[in-house]
C-alpha cells in the first residue's frame, strides 16, 4: 500500500513534530510582539511621569526669582544642619537597613518553611 490516507499523515509521528515545531514559533513570535507592546505601553505611562519631575516655566510655576530664592533656602538649611546627610537614615532602623532586615527575615522565613517541606517530601518518597 503506497498511498496513506489523509488522517494517517495528519496523525504520524512526523507530522505531529513539524506541527508541534511550528507552535513553538508561533510562540516565540507572540512572546517578542507581547514584549514590544508591553515596552510600547510602559513607555507611554512612564514619560509623562518623568516629564512631570520637571519644574514647569511660565505662568503655572514659579518664576525665576522664586526659583532661586528657594535655591538659597536649601543651602541655607542644609549649611544649619550639617552632618546630617540627606536625611534619609541609611543605618537606622527605620531606615534602609531595617527595612532590608525585616523583607530579608520575612522572605527567609518563607524559603526555609518551603526547603523543609522540600526535604519532608522527599523523604516521604524515599521511605
Amino acid at each position: 500500500m503506497l498511498c496513506k490516507t489523509f488522517d494517517e499523515i495528519l496523525l504520524s509521528s512526523n507530522a505531529l513534530f513539524n506541527n508541534s515545531v511550528s507552535y513553538i514559533m508561533i510562540a516565540k513570535k507572540s512572546q517578542i510582539l507581547a514584549g514590544i507592546i508591553f515596552a510600547f505601553l510602559a513607555t507611554a505611562t512612564m514619560l509623562p511621569l518623568a516629564a512631570a519631575q520637571i519644574y514647569p516655566t511660565g505662568k503655572n510655576g514659579p518664576t525665576l526669582e522664586e526659583a532661586l530664592a528657594l535655591a538659597r533656602k536649601k543651602i541655607d538649611e542644609v549649611k544649619a544642619h550639617q552632618g546630617e546627610g540627606s536625611g534619609t537614615p541609611i543605618f537606622n532602623l527605620n531606615g534602609v537597613v531595617g527595612a532590608s532586615l525585616i523583607v530579608g527575615t520575612v522572605f527567609g522565613g518563607i524559603f526555609i518553611a518551603f526547603v523543609v517541606q522540600a526535604k519532608r517530601h522527599t523523604m516521604i518518597k524515599v521511605q
